[in-house]
């Protein structure tokens, strides 16, 4: 297969841009003492540093996603690496932690817009039996952000302060606005008149995750369970509004009406609540239990993104040839086995051993992402490209909140608010024995959406 330069160039900035929110999501959470150090800032603002990204993302995926069918995706696309650089460089010089909590909103922004757009750019400047290859290529790039963030991370923040991270991001961000707007190209010049949208729904799905994510940093105090209640009235809300809409900004017969859709989109929802808190929890396992320093836990950390790299273009490419949903089954099967494994984990656990379950779970991740993104991309109609691919990306930050809300829930309910240093060994392995056998359930569940969703039409 013989790529054009422009094909080239859409892979290239697709990946770039892929690659860099990931990086800064890993990286920074290597640099939040030195953050906290340098402001002075409590737990509770600490954490805002990586939530207010994550929120801001989760708020602008969908809106973005529809809009980029309306107005255009590569447009979008450009504006968002754009807002992504400066935010970037904004973060970099950001005076308090204030300020820094606010420029890591806009650059959630400016992520939601290119992780929306990236993906319908590729599978529209692709022929469908390629779709499995370049969606691999530009997961792979995820993947490799969540594998070099630590160790760059760590490097950068020791020996040139963590403002360099976000510099470093401001660089790369600066060569993907160029090639962005020299090779990326303009959007289809559309017949009709484009259709009008309706976004008051928008504000009950905002308010909601709004709700619920803060409400979740409070979960263990009655003003957190009565956030996550009120904003899962919000998004109710939202669902409601949007199935009686003449202009949607999601269109919710897509889950009721296209079940190929719908169930990729769970499973993927499913995966990611039930993996994305393993760092979390090994990260605090190694260095407590086995007595790691930070730099040695990142190092066997990476074995699970590293695998992810590798074999997701491999998996993108299988799912051309085979039926996505065996793939995609196989490695939330596999994914499964390693959760359930890690809740076992004891003071004696050898190093090797997990290790090997983080090659494991890495690789059940790489067969089930790239065929999952591959069916989602290939069960909507290309005027809808947009719509899919700030659903799947939705899903992914969604289940990612959801994820470390379980985590969050046994720490306060089993450590009593006292800090992972001060409790026994013992507890905090109980904590961690109940989280992954938790995740292990949800994973189950995600096996049966996986395998139950039916067959890709080539």
């Amino acid at each position: 297969m013989q790529w054009t330069r422009a094909q080239i160039s859409i892979i290239a900035v697709v990946a770039v841009t892929s690659f860099m929110g990931t990086f800064l999501i890993s990286s920074v959470n290597i640099a939040l003492p030195a953050i906290e150090r340098d402001f002075g800032l409590d737990a509770v603002s600490l954490s805002w540093v990586i939530t207010s990204f994550l929120l801001a993302t989760a708020m602008f995926l969908l809106p973005v996603g529809r809009l980029g069918d309306l107005k255009g995706v590569r447009r979008l696309f450009k504006f968002g690496v754009l807002v992504f650089t400066l935010s970037s460089l904004a973060c970099g010089l950001a005076p308090s932690g204030f300020w820094l909590i606010l420029f890591r909103y806009v650059q959630g922004v400016g992520a939601a817009f290119t992780s929306t757009t990236g993906p319908a750019i590729l599978v529209s400047a692709f022929l469908p039996r390629h779709r499995g290859r370049v969606l691999g290529l530009a997961v792979s790039a995820v993947y490799l952000g969540l594998a070099f963030g630590p160790f760059a991370g760590g490097l950068l923040t020791q020996y040139l302060g963590w403002r360099s991270i976000f510099l470093v991001a401001t660089f790369f961000g600066g060569i993907a606005v160029l090639v962005a707007y020299l090779f990326l190209g303009k959007d289809e010049m559309r017949q009709e008149k484009p259709a009008q949208i309706a976004f008051g729904g928008t504000i009950f799905y905002m308010l909601g995750l709004v709700a619920l994510v803060y409400g979740s940093a409070h979960i263990d105090k009655p003003l957190g369970w009565l956030l996550m209640g009120a904003g899962s009235f919000a998004l109710l809300g939202f669902w409601w509004m949007e199935s009686r809409s003449t202009a949607p900004v999601i269109d919710t017969r897509l889950f009721t009406r296209n079940r190929l859709f719908a169930f990729s989109n769970l499973a993927a929802l499913i995966n990611y609540s039930a993996t994305f808190a393993i760092v979390f929890l090994l990260s605090l396992y190694l260095q407590k239990i086995q007595s790691l320093s930070p730099r040695d836990a990142g190092t066997i950390l990476i074995a699970q993104p590293i695998m992810m790299a590798i074999f997701s273009p491999l998996a993108g490419r299988l799912s051309d040839r085979i039926q996505p949903r065996y793939l995609a089954t196989l490695g939330m099967s596999m994914c499964t086995l390693g959760l359930g494994a890690f809740a076992f984990l004891a003071e004696s656990t050898p190093i090797g051993l997990i290790v090997a379950l983080l090659v494991w779970v890495g690789l059940g991740f790489a067969f089930f992402s790239s065929p999952n993104m591959n069916t989602i991309m290939s069960s909507v109609d290309k005027s809808q490209y947009g719509l899919a691919s700030g659903s799947a990306a939705t899903m992914r930050v969604l289940g990612q909140i959801v994820s470390m809300t379980i985590a969050t829930l046994f720490f306060a309910a089993m450590l009593g608010g006292e800090a992972v240093e001060q409790v026994s060994d013992a507890l905090f392995l109980k904590v961690v024995k109940w989280g992954f056998i938790s995740f292990s359930l949800i994973s189950v569940l995600g096996i049966y959406f996986s395998y139950n969703r039916g067959q890709i039409k080539r």
